[in-house]
């Protein structure tokens, strides 16, 4: 596993061990996202005000250490505008108060090093803006690759090495894509365990305030401090988890990097004693009827956006607003219908997985594909929209079921990174992060 790095737990010790400190340490976070690698990165930056938190006594005595944090342009900031990346909300007056995510960060001594660059109003997993850039995936030197979306900036920002903490958002992968596109670790909590408050939605049905980090042991970490609750630790070895691989659509029209990676990684945990069964889980197959007039995002996004649409059109990325159109066509009964057929859905699901502390899954099913394939272009569109749409195929299954996720590295070194997605279904986080950090630490012994 290749993570950017020594994760925050890392460097927490050796600022408690009297080998560095946190002034030294934020240098270094500000000259990694002054460096190439976070060309677009950033939206807009606060290296004097996150210096200024690093040599503050009571930061340092936070679970942060004020050490730097980075955070999407979709989250209310004291005195910042938040943009959400859009030229429809550039001049958007400065918020009064921070959101409880960005204050329980600032709380526990987190630095707030800059707003991150993102899919223009979160809605696309790809991670091009066409308006302040699109960041390159630094896990390729010699071909820019897709960030994955919609937390691209948070993603990067995390990778390159500028921030230990990157606060996303996750509707239907946008935190667990581009952290598995970049190699990092994304943790999708169960949504409704962090407030919304001061989030510019996408879909509140779907939205989840979540974060990347280097580590799972960090996932933990962040977890605790957004959603402001201890999260209980077990020592239980790899082969006391029962654990399931669903093979219905999650395992189909993979890459061969993706199937390499995701097989050989469930043979090391096999030989740790891993129990793993493979299930069939033909619900998923379900999902696509169930959100074939556009879903959740597309009905609940054209309701914040139709006055801009009509009045502002061409100020929207063409593609973003293609999708939000979708949700003029939805009337309210089929609105009312889809919410009542996705709390079935969701108590089939449920009932499919009881027994199993965990699903093992490809976060998502391709490598990270070259930006100049789908840049914006009407010739590209359609382009653009299949590899969308397969960014989010696995990932989109834990929204809809209100579950949680956690995404972690799980190539070879010297590979394309891979994800490996660690699920279930609503309040299953604490056995999710439980389970993820054995699998880490077995993983991280090959």
């Amino acid at each position: 596993m290749m993570i950017t790095g020594p994760d925050l737990s890392q460097v927490l010790l050796s600022i408690r061990a009297g080998e560095s400190d946190a002034t030294a340490q934020m240098e270094r976070s500000i000259s990694a996202a002054q460096s190439l690698k976070c060309n677009a990165v950033f939206i807009t930056t606060s290296f004097d005000e996150a210096r200024a938190t690093a040599a503050d006594p009571v930061a340092r005595k936070g679970a942060l250490g004020g050490l730097s944090v980075s955070i999407k342009d979709l989250f209310d900031v004291a005195g910042q505008s938040t943009r959400a990346a859009s030229r429809i909300l550039a001049n958007a007056a400065p918020a009064v108060f921070d959101c409880p995510a960005v204050a329980r960060l600032r709380a526990a001594g987190g630095a707030l090093i800059g707003r991150t660059n993102m899919s223009e109003f979160a809605f696309s997993a790809v991670g091009i803006n066409p308006h302040y850039g699109t960041p390159a995936n630094v896990s390729d030197p010699l071909v820019h690759r897709i960030p994955g979306g919609s937390s691209s900036g948070a993603a990067i920002s995390v990778a390159a090495g500028a921030s230990f903490i990157g606060l996303g958002s996750d509707t239907g992968g946008s935190i667990r894509t581009p952290a598995a596109l970049n190699g990092i670790v994304g943790f999708k909590n169960t949504a409704r365990l962090v407030p919304l408050d001061g989030v510019f939605p996408l879909s509140p049905t779907l939205d989840t305030v979540c974060a990347m980090t280097r580590s799972v042991q960090d996932a933990v970490l962040a977890h605790e401090i957004l959603s402001a609750r201890v999260v209980p630790l077990s020592r239980n070895p790899l082969r006391a988890w029962r654990l399931a691989v669903p093979r219905t659509l999650m395992l189909e029209r993979l890459a061969p990097e993706v199937v390499r990676a995701f097989e050989a990684s469930l043979n090391i945990l096999r030989r740790y004693g891993a129990q793993i069964e493979d299930i069939e889980l033909p619900q998923i197959r379900d999902l696509g009827a169930l959100q074939s007039t556009g879903g959740f995002a597309a009905v609940e996004s054209y309701a914040a956006h139709r006055s801009w649409l009509t009045s502002q059109p061409k100020e929207y990325d063409p593609r973003v607003a293609a999708r939000i159109q979708k949700g003029s066509t939805i009337s309210e009964a089929e609105y009312i219908e889809l919410v009542n057929a996705r709390r079935g859905w969701i108590a089939a699901v449920e009932n499919a997985l009881q027994g199993f502390d965990a699903l093992l899954s490809p976060t998502v099913p391709i490598i990270a594909p070259p930006i100049s394939d789908i840049a914006p272009g009407t010739e590209r569109d359609d382009a653009f929209f299949l590899v969308n749409a397969e960014l989010v195929r696995n990932t989109s299954v834990v929204n809809v079921l209100d579950g949680c996720a956690l995404t972690l590295p799980c190539h070879a070194p010297g590979q394309l990174p891979v994800g490996l997605m660690v699920w279930h279904g609503t309040m299953r986080d604490d056995k999710v992060l439980n389970v993820s950090l054995r699998i880490e630490e077995v993983l991280n012994q090959h």
